[in-house]
């Protein structure tokens, strides 16, 4: 391999994970990046050029060469843990990738740098693996300079691993399949990008595999536990749950949207997932960084605080809906009915209208308590909800006030529910996730 000088490389998933630590590393060497991503940002770059590029649809080599004219490097960091629709992984794993590759040997591309996965190899069982490996074979038939890197576990902050980790390890009792005792061997995003700053200038004689692994493998036990003895949260404290537990979970998983935990990521766990460091040190021209070193003491609060966010909003959101949700039960008939008109006259209903409200608003509390485990986006929710409580409130506190003054609190204990459902409100961003 010899060095050579500063490129246009084309990055595509410019906005994954891998594309937004590659594309500034890159800018940082001086090279002349053009991001490719599914939709266009509204904020962006000014210094890096974006276009539209989607995997669901360049399924043919004519596709990708007028993308490819003037690129010297194409970098292809997209990729998907599960399907959804159209995104598919024999489509957006496979034949995009074969014929964006294609494409470069025909356009005469410098250099190819396939982001793979560690396990794509002749003992692959799963569709995600097996998708890999086909892309990465058609790579390597086409005998043209490039590098496929083939990652472990992949910790950075704003990763989708490492909030699942934090998260895992931040909890009180933390379950693990067979008692964590599965090998893994994480890598720093950092050291990812590092890798790559080494990699665009050279140029190889043919396709060159690197997995792209920490200094050393760990089991998961060990990393959870690493994790939060740098998030200052004390000593783990591990729940060894039987694998029949665990697969049954990986089942029920594969029909919730947002799981990360299905059948076959639960098999490339139990596979394992590590590798030889060799070609990492070499390219790096050091080891990596080792998984004690991943969270800087001035990071630790900060990964606290997301990865208890991470499980006490859930829990929260949780509390709420049971509070709606009961509340609605019993006053369908559970509580004394008489009891709930008494009540109701006190504010001047009776008749037919204390019937509908008290039958309307107990529907109405369980419609919210469900609406509140369903909603993906709950801004409005959240509102709806508090002017309710405020509504409930103002009333009886004006034609009932002896309740603020009941050792019961009845009144008192919609102040901290206020507080509560206000900051899920102002932590919710307008496409239903929280900020992290």
């Amino acid at each position: 391999m010899e060095a050579r000088a500063t490129k246009t490389v084309l990055v595509l998933g410019a906005n994954g994970f891998f594309g937004r630590h590659l594309v500034p590393a890159l800018r940082q060497q001086g090279h002349d990046v053009i991001a490719g991503v599914r939709k266009l940002p509204a904020g962006h770059d000014p210094d890096v050029r974006y276009i539209e590029t989607d995997f669901t649809q360049g399924k043919e080599t004519r596709d990708w060469l007028p993308v490819l004219d003037g690129v010297e490097v194409v970098i292809n960091a997209v990729g998907l843990l599960r399907e959804h629709g159209s995104q598919t992984f024999r489509t957006v794993h496979e034949q995009t990738p074969i014929a964006l590759f294609q494409a470069c040997q025909q356009a005469g591309v410098g250099l190819v740098i396939q982001f793979s996965a560690l396990g794509a190899d002749e003992a692959a069982a799963n569709a995600y693996h097996l998708s890999k490996k086909a892309a990465d074979d058609a790579l390597r038939a086409l005998d043209m300079p490039a590098f496929i890197l083939q990652p472990s576990l992949v910790f950075g902050p704003d990763g989708t691993s490492a909030r699942l980790f934090t998260t895992l390890s931040s909890l009180p009792l933390l379950p693990l399949p067979g008692g964590g005792g599965q090998y893994v061997q994480p890598v720093h995003i950092r050291d990812v990008a590092s890798l790559v700053q080494a990699l665009v200038p050279l140029n190889p004689a043919g396709p060159i595999t690197i997995p792209v692994v920490g200094p050393e493998a760990v089991t998961m036990h060990e990393y959870c536990a690493a994790l939060r003895r740098q998030m200052e949260l004390g000593r783990l404290r591990m729940l060894s749950v039987h694998r029949a537990v665990t697969g049954l979970a990986a089942r029920i998983g594969q029909w919730l949207p947002s799981s990360l935990l299905t059948p076959d990521t639960l098999a490339m766990l139990e596979r394992g997932n590590t590798a030889e460091a060799d070609n990492m040190h070499f390219f790096l021209g050091r080891d990596a960084t080792p998984v004690e070193s991943f969270i800087s003491p001035a990071e630790a609060e900060g990964f606290r605080a997301v990865a208890l966010l991470g499980w006490l909003l859930p829990l929260l959101r949780f509390s709420i809906a049971l509070v709606w949700i009961v509340t609605g039960v019993l006053s369908l008939g559970i509580y004394p009915v008489q009891e709930s008109y008494a009540l109701l006259a006190q504010v001047g209903l009776t008749g037919l209208a204390a019937s509908i409200a008290l039958y309307g608003a107990a529907c109405m509390d369980i419609a919210l308590g469900i609406a509140t485990l369903l909603l993906r986006k709950r801004r409005l929710l959240w509102k709806l909800q508090i002017a309710v409580i405020v509504g409930y409130t103002l009333i009886l506190s004006w034609f009932v006030p002896a309740f603020w003054l009941h050792p019961f609190g009845p009144l008192l204990k919609n102040l901290p529910m206020l507080a509560l459902i206000f900051a899920l409100l102002k932590l919710e961003r307008d496409d239903g996730l929280p900020h992290r």
